[in-house]
């Protein structure tokens, strides 16, 4: 076993030579065997292990073990105690998931702090089996089918040519202690109803049943990356990222043979779950959207826009303090003091002329009637303003109607304010309270 993971490694793992290799070890056969042999063949290795606190005196006891083996080894080993239930709890997600999410903020935190190149972990080939039959029987799309990848960023599984009975054999050879999980052998889990029940069924239909799931494998993953050179295409012709929002062109998806699928394919990563509700958004009146846990989906006029939902940053305001010259978060603003000479009227018409206003992206304020500091922010629900020109005050929603605004249109605005009143709604429209007039002396000019 040896010499073919050698093999294994020069012919389709290279990268790992030279560089540190953390091993995730649970102390069960799979990541002892993958220790034993990546030690074997003179690999930098360290070892990661997580006590997630579930098995009462049985997970101190693995995490013992994985301590002790580290001694033998002498190789850096890392250990940790989780209160996983209570995150699964809090966050209200599965075992399962919780475990997931904290072991691997935790060996992300580890590679960064030891300058770790790759995770390895000891899945081999019956979980690829397991693993695509669980996925089946839930429902999921050809990503789902294709198995375990071997490399997935800098997670690295290099067991993965070889069977459970293989790594058993060689244990057994070799001798080698390891500590066994109980309750992997009971089946109320769904994995272990898969691999006690469902499996060995399989295995007596067809006694080839890995060789000939793994052809089949390699049949999928052809036509996987078929779809993904499809996918890329495709996105070169009807979608387009603009400050990190991605805009979907609705007319060139639905004159695709099946825009469903293509949508599923260009949003999968995105954590949607309601692809019906996806598609129908297709032929929906502007401003309809859709979320996902992390994502909004907005139908705007022609096109599907994608967007990072909302986090607490857009409720920040941005300061601009008294002689500030340039701000450039949240937007890029110049500001630019004229002071208008006393004396006579040629003289202040030609401080005036001075200020050029040629377009909206420009204007000026008296800055006598400003306080600072200035503030930035988004609009919200209630605000109100004095727009120039209009004798009275609008409400910002108001205004953004008759301006005929999109949904989206609307959220990328913002406003300049002092102390609570509205200066600028940037871009857009002075309020008529800090214009300038006959009697002004002093004057912010502002470029957008």
């Amino acid at each position: 076993m040896k010499s073919q993971l050698k093999e294994h490694i020069n012919k389709d793992l290279p990268f790992l030579k030279g560089k540190n290799l953390l091993i995730a070890i649970s102390g069960g056969i799979d990541s002892v065997v993958l220790t034993y042999l990546m030690k074997k063949l003179n690999f930098s290795i360290s070892l990661a292990h997580c006590n997630f606190k579930l098995r009462g005196k049985e997970s101190n006891k693995d995490e013992e073990f994985v301590k002790e083996l580290g001694e033998q080894f002498q190789f850096p080993t890392y250990t940790i105690k989780f209160e996983t239930e209570a995150y699964a709890s809090e966050k209200g997600i599965s075992i399962q998931m919780a475990a997931r999410e904290l072991r691997y903020a935790w060996f992300d935190k580890i590679m960064l702090e030891n300058n770790i190149d790759y995770i390895l972990t000891g899945h081999h080939k019956d979980d690829v089996i397991e693993t695509f039959l669980i996925n089946l029987t839930r429902g999921t799309g050809l990503d789902g089918l294709t198995g375990i990848p071997e490399v997935n960023g800098k997670i690295v599984r290099p067991l993965l040519p070889f069977i459970r009975q293989e790594i058993l054999v060689y244990a057994t050879k070799k001798k080698l202690d390891w500590r066994e999980d109980i309750t992997n052998s009971s089946i109320k889990y769904f994995r272990n109803k898969i691999r006690h029940k469902i499996v060995p069924v399989l295995k007596e239909l067809n006694p080839n049943l890995l060789e000939s799931f793994y052809n089949t494998l390699e049949n999928l993953k052809g036509s996987q990356q078929i779809i993904k050179d499809q996918i890329q295409n495709i996105k070169e012709q009807a979608v387009s990222n603009v400050n990190n929002e991605l805009f979907i062109d609705v007319s060139k998806l639905k004159e695709l043979s099946n825009p469903k699928i293509y949508l599923y394919e260009l949003l999968k990563e995105y954590n949607f779950t309601e692809w019906n509700d996806v598609h129908d958004l297709l032929d929906a009146q502007t401003g309809k959207q859709i979320f996902s846990k992390t994502h909004r989906l907005l139908k705007n006029r022609d096109v599907l826009v994608l967007t990072l939902l909302a986090n607490q940053k857009e409720l920040i305001e941005f300061k601009i303090e008294e002689h500030t010259k340039e701000i450039t978060e949240p937007i890029q603003i110049n500001f630019e003091t004229v002071t208008i000479p006393t004396g006579t009227k040629s003289n202040k018409n030609k401080a005036f002329n001075e200020i050029i206003f040629d377009d909206s992206k420009t204007l000026a304020i008296d800055y006598n009637k400003i306080q600072f500091p200035l503030t930035i922010r988004k609009w919200q629900k209630g605000d109100y303003f004095f727009p120039i020109g209009l004798n009275g005050k609008k409400k910002l929603s108001k205004f953004f109607k008759d301006e005929k605004l999109s949904l989206l249109e609307k959220e990328n605005i913002w406003l300049l304010c002092s102390n609570d009143n509205i200066v600028w709604v940037i871009g857009k429209r002075l309020d008529e309270r800090f214009k300038v007039t006959g009697s002004t002396t002093n004057i912010l000019k502002i470029k957008l």
